[in-house]
Protein backbone atom coordinates (compact mmCIF):
# COMPACT_ATOMS: atom_id res chain seq x y z
CA UNK A 1 0.00 0.00 0.00
CA UNK A 2 1.22 3.34 -1.05
CA UNK A 3 1.89 6.20 1.84
CA UNK A 4 -0.35 9.36 1.28
CA UNK A 5 2.07 12.26 1.24
CA UNK A 6 3.28 13.82 4.74
CA UNK A 7 1.85 17.26 3.66
CA UNK A 8 -1.62 16.15 2.92
CA UNK A 9 -1.50 13.97 5.98
CA UNK A 10 -1.07 16.99 7.77
CA UNK A 11 -3.18 18.87 6.08
CA UNK A 12 -0.79 21.85 5.21
CA UNK A 13 0.70 23.20 2.29
CA UNK A 14 4.39 22.21 0.95
CA UNK A 15 5.23 25.56 2.32
CA UNK A 16 4.07 25.29 5.64
CA UNK A 17 6.37 27.11 8.47
CA UNK A 18 7.49 24.87 11.21
CA UNK A 19 4.62 27.00 13.59
CA UNK A 20 2.01 25.85 10.89
CA UNK A 21 3.34 22.44 11.06
CA UNK A 22 3.49 21.94 14.70
CA UNK A 23 -0.24 23.50 15.22
CA UNK A 24 -1.57 21.13 12.39
CA UNK A 25 0.59 17.77 14.19
CA UNK A 26 -1.32 19.06 17.70
CA UNK A 27 -4.86 19.21 15.69
CA UNK A 28 -4.79 15.88 14.20
CA UNK A 29 -2.74 14.12 17.41
CA UNK A 30 -5.71 15.21 19.34
CA UNK A 31 -8.28 13.60 16.98
CA UNK A 32 -7.10 10.43 16.11
CA UNK A 33 -5.27 9.50 19.72
CA UNK A 34 -6.97 5.92 20.18
CA UNK A 35 -7.78 6.64 23.17
CA UNK A 36 -10.65 8.70 21.57
CA UNK A 37 -14.40 8.52 20.64
CA UNK A 38 -12.96 10.33 17.21
CA UNK A 39 -9.70 7.91 17.74
CA UNK A 40 -7.97 6.19 14.55
CA UNK A 41 -4.61 3.92 15.91
CA UNK A 42 -3.80 3.88 11.93
CA UNK A 43 -4.11 7.78 11.06
CA UNK A 44 -2.78 8.58 14.72
CA UNK A 45 0.73 6.52 13.56
CA UNK A 46 0.66 7.99 10.43
CA UNK A 47 0.39 11.63 11.96
CA UNK A 48 3.56 10.54 13.99
CA UNK A 49 5.15 9.88 11.15
CA UNK A 50 4.58 12.84 8.59
CA UNK A 51 5.01 15.18 11.53
CA UNK A 52 8.82 13.08 12.55
CA UNK A 53 9.84 13.49 9.23
CA UNK A 54 8.42 17.56 8.23
CA UNK A 55 9.61 19.20 11.75
CA UNK A 56 13.48 18.08 10.98
CA UNK A 57 14.98 20.19 7.94
CA UNK A 58 17.18 17.61 7.02
CA UNK A 59 14.48 14.91 7.09
CA UNK A 60 12.34 17.76 5.20
CA UNK A 61 14.31 18.70 2.37
CA UNK A 62 15.47 15.04 1.51
CA UNK A 63 11.50 13.89 1.40
CA UNK A 64 10.58 17.33 -0.88
CA UNK A 65 13.51 16.41 -3.27
CA UNK A 66 13.20 12.55 -3.01
CA UNK A 67 9.95 11.60 -1.29
CA UNK A 68 9.48 8.75 1.11
CA UNK A 69 12.02 6.66 -0.44
CA UNK A 70 14.59 9.98 0.60
CA UNK A 71 13.61 9.20 4.20
CA UNK A 72 13.82 5.29 4.39
CA UNK A 73 10.17 4.67 3.95
CA UNK A 74 9.59 3.59 0.26
CA UNK A 75 8.66 0.09 1.83
CA UNK A 76 5.96 1.06 4.46
CA UNK A 77 8.20 0.04 7.39
CA UNK A 78 9.25 3.36 7.81
CA UNK A 79 8.88 5.12 11.28
CA UNK A 80 5.61 4.97 12.89
CA UNK A 81 4.65 1.74 11.08
CA UNK A 82 5.74 -1.89 12.68
CA UNK A 83 6.91 -2.12 16.18
CA UNK A 84 7.00 1.20 18.40
CA UNK A 85 5.81 3.59 15.68
CA UNK A 86 7.07 6.52 18.07
CA UNK A 87 10.72 5.13 18.19
CA UNK A 88 13.17 8.39 17.71
CA UNK A 89 10.25 10.74 18.59
CA UNK A 90 10.77 13.25 20.92
CA UNK A 91 12.90 10.95 23.07
CA UNK A 92 10.48 7.82 23.02
CA UNK A 93 11.43 4.80 24.91
CA UNK A 94 10.16 1.27 25.52
CA UNK A 95 8.65 2.68 28.88
CA UNK A 96 7.38 5.71 28.24
CA UNK A 97 7.07 8.33 25.65
CA UNK A 98 7.15 11.71 25.64
CA UNK A 99 6.29 13.96 22.97
CA UNK A 100 8.12 16.77 21.97
CA UNK A 101 4.69 19.62 21.89
CA UNK A 102 6.91 22.21 23.39
CA UNK A 103 4.16 22.85 26.33
CA UNK A 104 4.37 21.08 28.72
CA UNK A 105 0.64 19.55 28.10
CA UNK A 106 -0.54 17.46 25.79
CA UNK A 107 3.23 15.42 26.04
CA UNK A 108 2.30 14.82 29.64
CA UNK A 109 -0.83 13.46 28.54
CA UNK A 110 0.25 11.22 26.18
CA UNK A 111 3.36 10.32 28.35
CA UNK A 112 0.61 8.92 31.12
CA UNK A 113 -1.38 6.96 28.21
CA UNK A 114 1.10 4.62 27.81
CA UNK A 115 2.85 4.04 30.69
CA UNK A 116 4.76 7.12 31.70
CA UNK A 117 4.84 8.94 35.27
CA UNK A 118 5.30 12.06 36.77
CA UNK A 119 6.45 10.66 40.02
CA UNK A 120 9.52 11.11 41.10
CA UNK A 121 10.95 9.05 43.94
CA UNK A 122 12.84 11.05 46.84
CA UNK A 123 16.54 11.67 46.86
CA UNK A 124 18.40 8.29 47.22
CA UNK A 125 21.84 10.02 47.68
CA UNK A 126 23.22 13.37 48.66
CA UNK A 127 24.49 16.04 46.82
CA UNK A 128 27.96 15.70 45.15
CA UNK A 129 30.06 18.73 46.22
CA UNK A 130 32.53 20.48 43.83
CA UNK A 131 35.71 22.53 45.28
CA UNK A 132 38.37 24.26 43.44
CA UNK A 133 42.33 23.90 44.74
CA UNK A 134 45.31 26.09 43.68
CA UNK A 135 48.73 24.66 43.59
CA UNK A 136 51.90 26.02 43.01
CA UNK A 137 53.90 24.11 40.45
CA UNK A 138 56.27 22.30 42.30
CA UNK A 139 53.40 21.18 45.05
CA UNK A 140 51.85 19.43 41.26
CA UNK A 141 55.23 17.99 41.02
CA UNK A 142 55.85 16.58 44.12
CA UNK A 143 52.36 16.27 45.45
CA UNK A 144 51.18 17.33 49.07
CA UNK A 145 48.14 17.31 51.89
CA UNK A 146 45.66 19.75 51.22
CA UNK A 147 43.41 20.89 54.11
CA UNK A 148 40.22 21.70 53.03
CA UNK A 149 37.41 22.86 55.50
CA UNK A 150 33.72 22.92 54.63
CA UNK A 151 30.20 23.70 55.85
CA UNK A 152 28.47 20.24 54.48
CA UNK A 153 25.04 17.98 55.50
CA UNK A 154 26.65 15.27 57.79
CA UNK A 155 24.67 12.31 59.41
CA UNK A 156 22.85 13.45 62.23
CA UNK A 157 24.61 11.64 65.13
CA UNK A 158 21.71 11.17 67.48
CA UNK A 159 19.53 8.99 65.34
CA UNK A 160 22.78 7.83 62.89
CA UNK A 161 20.56 9.52 60.10
CA UNK A 162 17.58 7.35 60.75
CA UNK A 163 15.75 10.33 61.35
CA UNK A 164 13.86 8.16 64.04
CA UNK A 165 14.24 9.35 67.85
CA UNK A 166 16.32 6.60 69.73
CA UNK A 167 13.99 4.16 71.34
CA UNK A 168 11.75 4.80 68.97
CA UNK A 169 10.86 2.75 65.85
CA UNK A 170 9.21 2.76 62.14
CA UNK A 171 5.47 2.19 61.48
CA UNK A 172 3.25 2.15 58.58
CA UNK A 173 2.70 5.33 56.69
CA UNK A 174 -0.83 6.29 57.44
CA UNK A 175 -1.59 8.03 53.63
CA UNK A 176 -0.32 4.80 51.14
CA UNK A 177 -0.76 2.22 53.76
CA UNK A 178 2.98 0.97 52.98
CA UNK A 179 2.39 0.87 49.26
CA UNK A 180 4.56 3.69 48.64
CA UNK A 181 2.25 5.27 46.27
CA UNK A 182 -0.63 6.91 45.93
CA UNK A 183 -3.26 7.11 43.26
CA UNK A 184 -3.61 10.82 41.64
CA UNK A 185 -6.75 11.27 39.52
CA UNK A 186 -6.26 14.01 36.68
CA UNK A 187 -8.95 15.22 34.33
CA UNK A 188 -8.11 15.73 30.84
CA UNK A 189 -9.56 16.29 27.36
CA UNK A 190 -9.86 12.34 27.27
CA UNK A 191 -11.60 11.72 30.49
CA UNK A 192 -10.18 11.05 34.06
CA UNK A 193 -6.66 10.13 34.06
CA UNK A 194 -5.46 7.86 37.23
CA UNK A 195 -1.91 7.99 37.79
CA UNK A 196 0.32 6.14 40.68
CA UNK A 197 2.60 8.83 41.86
CA UNK A 198 5.37 8.68 45.21
CA UNK A 199 4.07 9.39 48.04
CA UNK A 200 4.56 12.45 49.30
CA UNK A 201 4.73 10.99 53.26
CA UNK A 202 6.85 8.44 53.37
CA UNK A 203 8.69 9.17 50.26
CA UNK A 204 7.86 5.84 48.77
CA UNK A 205 9.12 3.81 51.41
CA UNK A 206 5.96 3.06 52.82
CA UNK A 207 7.08 3.62 56.21
CA UNK A 208 7.71 6.56 58.30
CA UNK A 209 8.72 6.72 62.13
CA UNK A 210 6.69 6.97 65.17
CA UNK A 211 8.58 9.89 66.75
CA UNK A 212 11.30 11.69 64.15
CA UNK A 213 14.73 12.70 65.51
CA UNK A 214 14.28 15.53 68.05
CA UNK A 215 17.97 16.97 66.73
CA UNK A 216 17.90 16.97 63.30
CA UNK A 217 13.91 16.98 63.17
CA UNK A 218 13.21 14.35 60.71
CA UNK A 219 15.92 15.00 58.09
CA UNK A 220 18.78 12.54 59.03
CA UNK A 221 21.65 15.18 59.04
CA UNK A 222 22.58 18.53 60.07
CA UNK A 223 24.74 21.21 58.96
CA UNK A 224 28.28 20.70 59.84
CA UNK A 225 31.72 21.94 59.58
CA UNK A 226 34.07 19.61 58.57
CA UNK A 227 37.60 19.43 57.75
CA UNK A 228 39.12 16.83 54.90
CA UNK A 229 42.66 15.73 53.82
CA UNK A 230 43.45 16.35 50.38
CA UNK A 231 46.28 14.07 49.17
CA UNK A 232 47.33 15.38 46.07
CA UNK A 233 49.41 12.60 44.02
CA UNK A 234 52.91 13.65 42.69
CA UNK A 235 53.09 14.62 39.34
CA UNK A 236 49.06 16.13 38.66
CA UNK A 237 48.41 18.45 36.15
CA UNK A 238 46.42 20.98 35.72
CA UNK A 239 42.58 20.63 35.16
CA UNK A 240 42.62 16.89 37.03
CA UNK A 241 40.07 16.13 39.15
CA UNK A 242 40.23 14.21 41.76
CA UNK A 243 37.01 11.87 43.57
CA UNK A 244 36.30 11.34 47.07
CA UNK A 245 33.67 8.73 47.43
CA UNK A 246 30.99 9.88 49.63
CA UNK A 247 33.04 12.89 51.00
CA UNK A 248 29.91 14.92 49.82
CA UNK A 249 26.36 16.11 51.43
CA UNK A 250 24.55 13.26 53.56
CA UNK A 251 21.13 12.86 53.18
CA UNK A 252 18.69 10.59 55.68
CA UNK A 253 18.71 6.69 54.81
CA UNK A 254 20.79 6.91 51.78
CA UNK A 255 23.69 7.36 50.52
CA UNK A 256 26.28 10.28 51.01
CA UNK A 257 27.16 12.11 47.92
CA UNK A 258 30.72 12.59 46.53
CA UNK A 259 33.20 15.27 46.84
CA UNK A 260 35.00 16.30 43.56
CA UNK A 261 38.33 18.02 43.77
CA UNK A 262 39.35 20.13 40.83
CA UNK A 263 42.88 21.26 40.54
CA UNK A 264 44.64 24.41 39.18
CA UNK A 265 48.13 24.91 38.70
CA UNK A 266 49.74 28.36 38.87
CA UNK A 267 52.08 29.36 36.10
CA UNK A 268 55.69 29.06 37.32
CA UNK A 269 58.05 32.30 36.50
CA UNK A 270 61.06 29.69 34.37
CA UNK A 271 59.17 26.35 34.07
CA UNK A 272 56.85 25.26 31.41
CA UNK A 273 55.29 21.82 31.62
CA UNK A 274 54.48 19.23 28.60
CA UNK A 275 53.01 15.98 29.80
CA UNK A 276 56.15 14.79 31.80
CA UNK A 277 58.65 16.87 30.62
CA UNK A 278 59.86 20.33 32.05
CA UNK A 279 61.32 23.05 29.84
CA UNK A 280 63.62 25.96 30.09
CA UNK A 281 65.86 28.53 28.88
CA UNK A 282 69.27 29.05 29.63
CA UNK A 283 71.20 31.81 28.10
CA UNK A 284 75.15 31.58 27.15
CA UNK A 285 77.14 33.89 25.28
CA UNK A 286 78.51 33.46 21.69
CA UNK A 287 82.31 32.60 23.23
CA UNK A 288 80.87 29.84 25.72
CA UNK A 289 78.86 28.85 22.47
CA UNK A 290 82.18 28.41 20.73
CA UNK A 291 84.35 27.26 23.05
CA UNK A 292 82.00 24.92 25.36
CA UNK A 293 81.75 25.39 28.96
CA UNK A 294 79.34 24.62 31.95
CA UNK A 295 76.42 26.18 33.56
CA UNK A 296 74.49 26.00 36.56
CA UNK A 297 70.81 24.93 35.74
CA UNK A 298 67.58 25.93 37.86
CA UNK A 299 65.59 22.45 38.17
CA UNK A 300 62.57 21.48 40.73
CA UNK A 301 65.52 19.42 42.33
CA UNK A 302 67.93 22.67 42.83
CA UNK A 303 71.11 23.75 40.61
CA UNK A 304 72.48 21.10 38.56
CA UNK A 305 75.71 21.73 36.54
CA UNK A 306 74.79 20.77 33.00
CA UNK A 307 78.29 20.70 30.42
CA UNK A 308 77.54 22.51 27.13
CA UNK A 309 79.92 21.52 24.33
CA UNK A 310 82.01 23.71 22.12
CA UNK A 311 80.26 24.62 18.85
CA UNK A 312 76.79 24.92 20.61
CA UNK A 313 74.22 26.48 18.14
CA UNK A 314 71.50 28.67 19.36
CA UNK A 315 68.32 26.58 20.03
CA UNK A 316 69.89 23.01 20.93
CA UNK A 317 67.95 21.15 23.44
CA UNK A 318 69.82 19.31 26.36
CA UNK A 319 67.93 16.69 28.17
CA UNK A 320 68.48 16.42 32.15
CA UNK A 321 67.01 12.32 33.02
CA UNK A 322 65.29 12.27 35.71
CA UNK A 323 64.44 15.52 36.65
CA UNK A 324 61.03 16.24 34.78
CA UNK A 325 57.31 15.32 36.14
CA UNK A 326 57.01 12.08 38.46
CA UNK A 327 54.81 9.43 36.71
CA UNK A 328 51.33 9.01 38.56
CA UNK A 329 51.24 5.35 37.42
CA UNK A 330 54.47 4.33 37.72
CA UNK A 331 57.61 4.98 40.13
CA UNK A 332 59.62 7.23 37.33
CA UNK A 333 60.13 10.76 36.36
CA UNK A 334 60.19 12.76 32.99
CA UNK A 335 63.09 14.95 32.10
CA UNK A 336 64.16 18.37 32.37
CA UNK A 337 64.67 19.86 28.67
CA UNK A 338 67.09 22.70 28.60
CA UNK A 339 66.92 24.90 25.61
CA UNK A 340 70.71 26.64 24.96
CA UNK A 341 69.72 30.24 23.66
CA UNK A 342 72.92 32.19 22.59
CA UNK A 343 73.22 35.84 23.01
CA UNK A 344 74.23 38.07 20.20
CA UNK A 345 75.53 41.51 21.69
CA UNK A 346 74.50 44.37 20.27
CA UNK A 347 77.06 46.50 20.95
CA UNK A 348 80.73 46.30 20.35
CA UNK A 349 83.55 47.86 21.76
CA UNK A 350 86.46 48.96 19.34
CA UNK A 351 88.60 46.16 20.57
CA UNK A 352 85.94 44.11 20.18
CA UNK A 353 85.11 44.41 16.82
CA UNK A 354 88.52 44.33 15.70
CA UNK A 355 89.12 40.68 17.14
CA UNK A 356 86.37 39.80 15.89
CA UNK A 357 87.08 40.80 12.44
CA UNK A 358 90.35 39.17 12.74
CA UNK A 359 88.55 36.06 12.97
CA UNK A 360 86.04 36.61 10.27
CA UNK A 361 89.57 37.32 7.96
CA UNK A 362 91.14 33.88 9.60
CA UNK A 363 88.27 32.21 8.44
CA UNK A 364 87.71 33.63 5.19
CA UNK A 365 91.27 32.22 4.31
CA UNK A 366 90.43 28.50 5.75
CA UNK A 367 92.48 28.41 9.03
CA UNK A 368 89.11 28.25 10.60
CA UNK A 369 86.31 25.60 9.07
Amino acid sequence: MSKRDYYEVLGVSKGASDDELKKAFRKAAVKYHPDKDTGDEAKFKEVNEAYEVLKDKQKRQRYDQFGHAGVGGASGNGAGYGGNPFEGFGGASSQGFEFNFGDGGLGDIFGQFFGGSQSTRGPQRGRDVEVEIQLSFEEAIFGVEHQLSLDLEAICEHCDGSTVEPGSSMKTCDTCKGAGQQTRVMNTMFGAIQQAVTCETCGGKGKIPEKVCTVCHGRGTKRKKQDIKVKIPAGIDDGSTIRLKERGEAIGNGQTGDLYVHIRVKAHKKFTREGDLILSDEHISMVDAALGTEIDVETVDGIVTMKVPAGTQSGTDFKLSGHGVPHLRRDSRGAHIVQVIVDIPTKLSKKQKELLEQFASLKKHGLFS
